[in-house]
């Protein structure tokens, strides 16, 4: 059984596991959108602080990590090339990632999921995510989990594909 459960104070050692598996997957896929500099130890203390930072488990074992954040972004306010589905508040899912033992197995539908499923039970109907162009595996997975792109948001510096879902 999956379960999506807070991250806690202590955790973050293990999420900067899954974080550094899924850099080197990046790598392996011939590109980089997550640097040694981010996501940074402080980003993960800081998501675990704040209570967004969540851990993908199947029957205990720990598979995935995921930052839920119900605050907005600010960055999200100037999107070119398109506009949001939604005009009312919204989650953003950030620094996913599966480790090794996650991966290949369909399980970022069940982390959308279970992420959708907390989003609701704070009165959120829209999820947000945005990635970098070159990450063409991530947009593939956005799109088939029913997000849509709706344009270009300017994030850390970088233009990033912006996608939504209504859920």
């Amino acid at each position: 059984m999956f379960t999506l459960t807070k991250a806690m104070p202590g955790d973050e050692a293990l999420c900067m596991e899954i974080i550094a598996d899924g850099r080197q997957f990046q790598q392996e896929q011939g590109f980089v959108q997550w640097t040694e500099a981010y996501p940074a130890l402080p980003d993960i203390a800081e998501d675990i602080k704040t209570q967004r930072a969540y851990l993908l488990r199947e029957d205990g074992e720990v598979l995935g990590y995921l930052c839920l954040d119900f605050d907005g972004e600010p960055a999200y306010d100037a999107i070119t090339g398109g506009s949001w589905l939604c005009d009312e508040p919204y989650a953003v899912l950030r620094r996913l990632a599966l480790n090794a033992r996650g991966r290949g197995r369909g399980l970022t539908r069940v982390l959308f999921d279970l992420a959708a499923e907390r989003s609701r039970e704070q009165g959120i109907r829209c999820l947000r995510a945005d990635t970098d162009p070159e990450n063409a595996r991530m947009q593939h997975i956005l799109e088939k989990v029913g997000f849509e792109k709706r344009g270009i948001i300017i994030f850390q510096g970088s233009g990033k594909f912006a996608y939504e879902k209504r859920i």
